[in-house]
This record gives structure tokens, C-alpha cells and sequence, in this order.
């Protein structure tokens, strides 16, 4: 019987190694400062992904925050999976991880953050959440939590009043078929997920009331019949590769010759936006040279790359989520919370909200 469980305990050991090895099933990277190994008394961080162009940008800063502050941690990719990332997680913890970072997979229902809350909580150890939208009442359910965000709706009514300003300087270039009207394409991150929805609805909504306080017509979508006005990354991943598809088919029906041309991108990240951009390079526009028709595209995040893109006329603006400001932010958190401060002690308190958030400021970014 002893030797029974002496065998059950030696298996149960090895399958959490093997866990941690391989980030419970998918990859994870050790990323250790201050002399240690990951693992016990670790802080550890977990992306949804880390092939997100904008959440790559959140890590590489917040790994050199981490690391300047000589915090011990380890980077997590989830893969876009929930199940995934809980079980990274649930390794994590049984390493004697001391605090949980978490940029959570699945934001469609409360189930995965409620469910890594209360992990957390079992653990007595703090957990911050960030980027991917989390509820209030979740954060608030566990006095060590806080959750590390945007003003999601700024962003989407933002990039909206920076569309229907463009529209309206150059309404004329834009209506490429001169019927009036400025055919549109959405391209939507994921469904169920708060930001894309806010970014879906207030780049219209916002682009319209701005055209139609001009004396234009609303924005009109370029399949008249779609069930839809947006089109969806399949996979949920934001990617610059699905931008290209989507953009792509469009094209092969939706064109100059057939007069009914896609005039205007809104996109919910720079991915892909930067995405559509490539397609509609290979068919001829977009491509900065002089003569070079334009189809305006708005993004959001502010890349490198589309910020390249807007300065060289390639694309028109996004709206800026400061990946830099957010690690700041987050390594700040951390160090509140592992050393018994105020979670928001030395953050700017016209960010924070109620006990539980904090915001990271939008910015604009097109072509001076």
C-alpha cells in the first residue's frame, strides 16, 4: 500500500516536470532574472499567444521591465488555447509560482478567468490580469487581483472620428465609383471578445455621425447582402495572414472593373490591417509610389510596421494601445503586490478605476 503511493506521488512528480517543460502541453520560455531559475517563487506570465504582433510588443517590454526590477519570471504561451493555458497555470502553481500574470485565452464567458481566480486565490497568491477583457465582478471576487487595461469603447470611437475626418477631406478620391457613397470593408479580430466588439461598432458608428454631420451618406458595406458587416478571423488570432486572405477573395469579386471596389479598410488591430494592405498592394494599390491609387485603411495599435506604412502612404492611421505603457504598468503591479503596497501605488490614480483597474491612454498616429 505504501509503495502504492510512494509509485502514484513519483508519477504525479514527473507529470508536472514533463508539464513545466513543455508549458502544459504547449511551449513556454524560461525568462529568469536576478541569478534564479523559473520556478519556485517565479512570477509567472501567461500570453494567449505569442504570435500577436501587438501582445509581442507587451512582452519584449514588459521581459526587459521585468529584468531590470530583478524579478525572477517565466513566459507562458498559451497558444490560443484555454485549456492550455489553464493547465500552464495549474503547473505553475504547483511549482510555487507567487504570483500569477495573465493575459487569459478565452474571453467569450467568465468561466476561464473566474476559474484562474479562484486558483489563485487557493494558492494565496496575487494575480494580475491584462489586454483581454476581464469583469468587474470577477476581479473584485479576490481582494489580491487587479486587472491591467484599456477604455476598450476609446478605441473603436477614436479610430471612427479619425475615419469619417479622413472621409470627409477626401470624399471625392475615396468614392472611386462616384456613386455617393464610400464602400467599406471591417475586418474584426474575434467574435465574443469585448474589444473587437467595441472597435466593430464605434469605428462605424463614429465614422458615420462625422460624415453624416458633413452631409454624407453613411458607410456603406461592400456585400449589401452579408448577414454580417464585419469579416471574422477565423481563428480568433488577430493575424496579418487572415487579413490577407479575407482582403484577397474580396478582391477577386469586389474590384474597380466590376465597379464596386472596397474603398475604405477598418481594421480592428494593425495586423490585419497590414494585412489587407499586402493584398491590395498585389493587386496595384497602396504601394507609395507616385500615381499609386489608395485605399485609406485604419488599424489599431500603432506598430512599427504600420507606423512605417502610414509615413511612407501606405496606410492612413491607427490608433495607438501603448504595449510599453501597459508593461510599465504591469511591472509596477507586480512589485506592489509581492511587497504588500497598494496594487496601484505610483501609478498615474486619473488611470485607476474603483479598487480593480487601471487604463492605459489611447493615442492617435497618421501621417503628419
Amino acid at each position: 500500500m505504501e509503495l502504492n503511493k510512494l509509485f502514484k506521488g513519483m508519477m504525479a512528480g514527473a507529470m508536472a516536470l514533463s508539464l513545466a517543460a513543455c508549458g502544459g502541453g504547449n511551449d513556454s520560455t524560461s525568462s529568469t532574472a536576478g541569478g534564479a531559475e523559473g520556478g519556485e517563487g517565479e512570477v509567472s506570465v501567461f500570453y494567449y499567444t505569442f504570435g500577436d504582433d501587438y501582445i509581442s510588443t507587451v512582452r519584449a517590454a514588459l521581459d526587459a521591465n521585468l529584468k531590470e526590477a530583478g524579478v525572477v519570471f517565466n513566459d507562458y504561451d498559451g497558444g490560443n488555447n484555454q485549456t492550455t493555458q489553464t493547465e500552464q497555470i495549474q503547473t505553475a502553481i504547483s511549482k510555487g509560482s507567487k504570483m500569477l500574470v495573465v493575459n487569459v485565452v478565452d474571453t467569450a464567458s467568465k468561466d476561464a478567468a473566474k476559474n484562474i481566480i479562484e486558483m489563485a486565490e487557493a494558492a494565496g497568491i496575487p494575480v494580475i490580469f491584462f489586454n483581454r477583457s476581464v469583469d468587474e465582478d470577477v476581479i473584485t471576487a479576490y481582494d489580491k487581483a487587479a486587472f491591467v487595461g484599456t477604455d476598450y469603447e476609446m478605441a473603436g470611437k477614436m479610430q471612427g472620428d479619425m475615419v469619417g475626418d479622413y472621409l470627409n477631406a477626401n470624399f471625392e478620391a475615396v468614392d472611386l465609383n462616384g456613386d455617393g457613397e464610400i464602400s467599406y470593408m471591417m475586418l474584426k479580430g474575434q467574435e465574443g471578445n469585448a474589444e473587437a466588439d467595441a472597435r466593430t461598432q464605434y469605428g462605424v458608428e463614429n465614422a458615420n455621425a462625422k460624415l453624416e454631420a458633413e452631409g454624407h451618406k453613411p458607410l456603406a458595406y461592400y456585400k449589401a447582402d452579408a448577414p454580417t458587416k464585419y469579416e471574422l478571423d477565423k481563428d480568433g488570432a488577430w493575424s496579418s495572414a487572415q487579413g490577407t486572405d479575407i482582403m484577397q477573395n474580396a478582391l477577386s469579386q469586389y474590384n474597380e472593373d466590376n465597379g464596386d471596389m472596397i474603398e475604405c479598410v477598418i481594421a480592428n488591430n494593425d495586423g490585419m490591417a497590414l494585412g489587407a494592405m499586402s493584398a491590395l498592394q498585389n493587386a496595384g494599390y497602396n504601394t507609395g509610389e507616385e500615381g499609386s491609387k489608395v485605399i485609406p485603411i485604419f488599424g489599431v495599435d500603432a506598430l512599427d510596421d504600420a507606423k512605417k506604412a502610414i509615413d511612407e502612404g501606405k496606410m492612413t492611421g491607427t490608433i495607438k494601445q501603448d504595449g510599453e505603457g501597459m508593461a510599465k504598468a504591469i511591472c509596477t503591479m507586480v512589485q506592489n503586490m509581492t511587497s504588500d503596497k497598494d496594487k496601484f501605488d505610483s501609478l498615474d490614480a486619473a488611470n485607476v478605476i474603483g479598487t480593480w483597474r487601471i487604463n492605459i491612454p489611447y493615442s492617435e498616429y497618421k501621417a503628419s
